[in-house]
C-alpha cells in the first residue's frame, strides 16, 4: 500500500524479488572466487578452473554489457592465477582455456547488450502504459465536501495498475456522488468497459438529477457504444455498479445497487450490511430491463463509516471454502484510524485467502466528516422508491 491511502496503487518490489536480484548480481563473484579457491586447494589433477567459464555468462542475466566484459576479464585473470599457481606455462592448455573464456565473454557482453535495449524498450513502453492506466482511474482526493475517502485498490494482473474494478468520487454542487464497480471477466475489454462506464459517470454526475438518472445514463451509454462496436469485446461485458450521493446538509447517504454487493455501515462498534428491497440488475446484462431504480437512503451522521467493496473482498475464500468474515473484522477495526482500514483489510484478505488477492480487490471506506456536525439537518423518513 502507498503511504497515502487515497493515492493510486503501486505493486512495490517485495524483499523477496530484491533479494533475487542483489544474489543474480553477486553469483559470478562467487563463481569465480570459489572455483578459483577449490583449484588452488585441491591436487592439480582436479581442474575446477573450468568452472570460471560460467562467470561471464551468468553476469550477462544482471550486468550491463560493460560490466559482463569486465567479469569476463576478471576470470580470464583467475584462470592465469590458477595455472601460475599449479605451476603452469603459457602452455596449449592455458590458452585454449583463455580463448573459449574469451568467446563466451564476447558472446554474454552481446547479450547482456541486447537485453539492456530490450529492458529500455519494456520500460518506456511501461511508462505509456502506466499513464494510459493513470488517466483511466485517477488517485481519489482524502476529502470531498462533508466525508473523507479512504481506498484499497489492486488490480489482480501482474504489473497492472488497472483492471475490471472501477471508482470515482466527485463533488457536485448539492454533495458528493460516489460509484464502485466491476466489470465481468478480466483483462483489456474489461478495462475498456470500465473507462466507457467511467467517463459516463463523469459526465453524468454534475448533471442528473438524481441516483436513478445517472444508472440510466450508465445503461445508455454501454447500448450505444455496443451498437458502434459490435465487435469489440467490452460491448458483450456487463457491470455491477454501487452509486451513492451524500448530501452536504443531511446526516445520510442514498444507495442504489445494480446487481453489486451491499456495502456495509459502521457506527462505533455496530456494522450492518445495507438491505437493498429491490436492487436492480447489473448495467448492460443481456436481458429486458425495468427501468424502476429503487434508492435506499441510510444514515451517515458524524464519524460514521460507509464501507463499498466489490467481490474481491465479498467473495474471498480461505482454504476450508468459508467466505471473508468481513463484518467481524470492521468490529475488531472500530477504534482504528479511517487511514489505517485500507492496509489492515488488504493484508487481512491476503492472509485469509486460499490463494491470497488473486481476484481485482476494490474497497472504498467513506467516513462522514465530524466538523460537519453543525451544518446537517436531522435526516427524514428514507426516501423510498424513485423511477428514471
Amino acid at each position: 500500500m502507498p503511504a497515502d491511502p487515497t493515492a493510486h496503487p503501486r505493486r512495490a518490489p517485495t524483499g523477496r524479488a530484491e533479494f533475487r536480484y542483489l544474489l543474480g548480481r553477486a553469483l559470478p563473484f562467487l563463481v569465480i572466487v570459489l572455483a578459483t579457491l577449490a583449484d588452488v586447494l585441491t591436487p592439480p589433477a582436479e581442474r575446477f578452473d573450468r568452472l570460471l567459464i560460467a562467470a561471464p555468462a551468468l553476469a550477462a542475466a544482471t550486468w550491463s554489457a560493460g560490466g559482463t566484459a569486465a567479469i569476463g576479464a576478471l576470470a580470464m585473470g583467475a584462470t592465469a592465477v590458477t595455472a601460475a599457481v599449479r605451476g603452469g606455462d603459457l602452455d596449449r592448455g592455458l590458452l585454449g582455456n583463455e580463448a573459449v573464456l574469451s568467446v563466451v565473454l564476447l558472446a554474454a557482453a552481446v547479450t547482456a547488450h541486447v537485453r539492456q535495449r530490450r529492458e529500455t524498450e519494456l520500460h518506456q513502453v511501461s511508462a505509456v502504459a502506466e499513464a494510459a492506466q493513470s488517466a483511466v482511474l485517477r488517485p481519489l482526493p482524502r476529502h470531498l465536501g462533508t466525508v473523507d475517502l479512504r481506498l484499497l485498490y489492486e488490480a489482480s494482473a501482474a504489473c497492472a495498475h488497472v483492471g475490471g474494478d472501477f471508482y470515482k468520487a466527485l463533488e457536485v454542487r448539492d454533495g458528493v456522488r460516489i460509484m464502485i464497480g466491476d466489470v465481468q471477466g478480466k483483462g483489456l475489454p474489461a478495462v475498456e468497459a470500465a473507462s466507457l462506464l467511467l467517463g459516463s459517470f463523469r459526465e453524468a454526475a454534475y448533471t442528473a438529477p438524481d441516483l436513478p438518472a445517472i444508472a440510466q445514463r450508465l445503461e445508455a451509454s454501454m447500448a450505444r457504444y455496443a451498437e458502434r462496436a459490435p465487435e469489440s469485446e467490452a460491448a458483450d461485458r456487463f457491470s455491477t455498479v454501487l452509486l451513492a450521493e451524500i448530501p452536504h446538509d443531511r446526516p445520510v447517504i442514498r444507495l442504489l445497487s445494480c446487481g453489486h454487493p451491499a456495502p456495509v455501515v459502521q457506527r462505533g462498534e455496530t456494522v450492518e450490511t445495507v438491505e437493498f428491497s429491490a436492487p436492480s440488475v447489473p448495467v448492460h446484462l443481456p436481458v429486458p430491463v425495468d427501468t424502476a431504480f429503487r434508492v435506499e437512503e441510510v444514515p451517515l451522521g458524524p464519524g460514521d463509516r460507509l464501507l463499498m467493496f466489490t467481490d474481491g473482498v465479498s467473495e474471498t475464500r480461505d482454504a476450508s471454502g468459508a467466505f471473508y468474515p468481513l463484518e467481524r473484522r470492521l468490529r475488531a477495526w472500530a477504534d482504528e484510524p479511517a487511514d489505517r482500514i485500507p492496509e489492515l483489510l488488504r493484508e487481512d484478505l491476503d492472509r485469509f485467502g486460499a490463494h491470497g488477492l488473486d481476484d481485482d480487490t476494490t474497497a472504498l471506506l467513506v467516513v462522514r466528516d465530524g466538523s460537519a456536525a453543525g451544518r446537517l439537518i436531522p435526516a427524514l423518513p428514507p426516501a423510498g422508491s424513485l423511477r428514471a
